[in-house]
């Protein structure tokens, strides 16, 4: 698998200011993401995107390649990861596949991604991404109408015990793989054929407020 790890870090974050280079556990946000892409014993190259000089300056001091300078249209609030890395992989050519690993990610390791990597490949699927199995299971929730009225979220028979209940999944932002030309052609890393690579929930942590920076 010819494969580039993409790290996508903008520096405009608005719900924690400057998150990608805070403290995190005695180090930068971002240099937990880096260590684990570079002990992947399966990907080939590893990038950083990004329009921010401080948090390419830091990238660069844990050895990561910045091959490039991300343009200020591509750091907004409404930018996609798709186009993300759409344009890394037109900046950096000459790849099969690509993984995307956030750096809000910062429990996920390099034994995850080369799991998820081998899970792909086993599975013969086009993409993987990781999940973790929900705490709390939809078929228990419910949304409540003007009148104070229950209607299940989904529209299931509701088990009676707790051992009935099938498990739930959700993205957790740590892992996203796929075929360069079948990411092309479908316009994302999920559809019904994406296999799931399943962690757990300590190592799910995504960064996102204040909060977790102490977690």
């Amino acid at each position: 698998m010819n494969l580039l790890a993409i790290i996508p870090a903008r520096g405009g974050s608005k719900g924690v200011p400057r998150k990608n280079i805070r403290n995190f556990r005695g180090k930068p946000l971002i240099s937990w993401t880096i260590k684990a892409a570079q002990e992947s014993l399966l990907i080939k190259k590893v990038i950083l995107s990004s329009d921010d000089s401080d948090i390419i300056n830091t990238a660069k001091h844990f050895n990561c390649e910045v091959p490039f300078i991300r343009a200020i249209e591509l750091a907004q609030d409404e930018t996609s990861s798709y186009d993300v890395v759409m344009d890394a992989i037109s900046r950096v050519p000459n790849f099969d596949w690509v993984i995307l690993l956030q750096p809000t990610s910062p429990l996920r390791t390099a034994t995850h991604i080369d799991e998820a990597i081998k899970l792909c490949l086993q599975e013969e699927r086009m993409s993987c991404v990781s999940v973790t199995k929900v705490s709390q299971n939809p078929l228990w929730m419910f949304e409540m109408g003007t009148e104070k009225k229950l209607k299940p979220v989904i529209s299931a028979a509701i088990p009676k015990r707790r051992q009935e209940l099938p498990n739930f999944y959700r993205l957790n932002g740590a892992i996203y793989i796929a075929n360069i030309n079948w990411l092309k052609a479908n316009g994302t890393f999920v559809n019904e054929q994406t296999v799931g690579y399943v962690m757990d929930a300590e190592s799910s942590l995504d960064i996102d407020t204040e909060k977790d920076f102490n977690t």
